[in-house]
């Protein structure tokens, strides 16, 4: 394997970024090493480079008193492992830092912060976590492992849900975040990468990354959590940490689940960032697809663009959701709804 085709496989496993291995390649065409280029100008480990050159990239980090099975999934900042605890053979999931999140201290700092939350909260719906640890400079959290998929990848994989299906999942998430509220955490990345649906039927929020206290803000020109599912102020930079926030990522996560499709795409992050604070929600788009009415309205309310006209509170929400599920059985929703159903959202919002 030449070291462009290998550098092409460190991106895909997550260890590079698009950009990194960009500013490589013009000096790999010239003669340059890779080895030596990810050692001078990334600061990688010699040894850690010789590894995963072996292993085109896919290598576990060897951690004392685990095995590491497979690769579950990778991020920006770290990888997560199936891993078997050789003491209890317990399953986990290890959450391990990479090598070059290390080196940067903000980013390990947050990453012991996000494991440290985790292990304190005890909300049923959220992951549990079984505390920080490290071996020699490799960084790892211990997780409950979830046998599942996570919503992203069902969708991803063609899965389609009924309104019925969207609903309960959205209300399992909602009860867990309004949980973590009462914690005084907002989670400010709720989308569907972050929501396994384990097989044994229960819904489960992960990541705390982007977690944040009550009202604590982000800096005035950052936008923090996932561009396609951020609120108009989260888009905008500088907002405070506030659950109508995630209340609007979860509207975006329910259209996401019951169309297929995100409702604001663009060539780039910026223009998806212009069009989630200036473009309204597509009506004609939900109505297309069969959506019922109230679906229709608990997705216009989640994701109005003023937070004042969102719901306000999980409390609500979730009412409104358990009220709606409850007499779904009864409702024919092929002809018009009367008076009786929820009110449709205010005009002008």
């Amino acid at each position: 394997m030449n070291d462009v085709d290998l550098l092409a496989r460190f991106v895909h496993h997550g260890l590079l970024s698009k950009e990194e291995a960009r500013g490589l390649v013009p000096e790999l065409q010239g003669g340059a090493v890779l080895d030596d280029l990810l050692v001078e100008r990334l600061g990688w480990d010699p040894d850690v480079v010789a590894a995963r050159r072996r292993t085109g990239g896919d290598v576990p980090p060897e951690i004392p008193g685990y095995a590491l099975e497979r690769r579950l999934g990778t991020g920006g900042t770290a990888d997560v492992w199936l891993a078997r605890e050789r003491k209890t053979h317990r399953a986990l999931a290890l959450k391990v830092l990479k090598p070059e999140a290390t080196l940067h201290e903000p980013t390990r700092k947050a990453f012991i912060a996000e494991a440290r939350l985790l292990e304190k909260l005890a909300c049923p719906g959220l992951v549990k976590g079984f505390g920080i640890a490290r071996s020699g400079n490799t960084f790892f959290s211990r997780l409950e492992h979830v046998d599942g998929s996570t919503l992203l990848e069902l969708l991803d994989g063609g899965k389609r849900f009924t309104e019925e299906e969207a609903l309960s999942i959205v209300l399992s998430v909602a009860e867990t975040l309004k949980d973590l509220e009462q914690h005084g955490v907002v989670h400010r990345d709720v989308k569907p990468g972050n929501v396994m649906c384990a097989r044994d039927g229960r819904v489960i929020l992960i990541d705390l990354g982007f977690a944040a206290g009550e009202g604590e803000r982000a800096q005035a020109d950052g936008a923090v959590g996932t561009v396609a599912y951020l609120s108009p102020e989260q888009a905008r930079g500088g907002a405070a940490a506030d659950s109508r926030s995630d209340i609007y990522s979860l509207g975006i996560s329910l259209f996401h689940v019951v169309v297929g499709k995100l409702p604001f795409e663009g060539s780039d992050d910026r223009e998806v960032l212009r069009r989630q604070v200036m473009e309204s929600l597509s009506s004609p788009e939900l109505k297309g697809r069969g959506i019922s009415p109230h679906l229709h309205y608990f997705i216009e309310k989640m994701v109005a663009k003023e937070a004042g006209d969102r719901y306000q509170g999980w409390a609500e929400l979730i009412a409104d959701v358990r009220q709606q599920l409850a007499g779904r059985e009864g409702l024919d929703f092929s002809v018009p709804q009367t008076p009786h159903g929820p009110r449709g959202p205010r005009r002008g919002r």
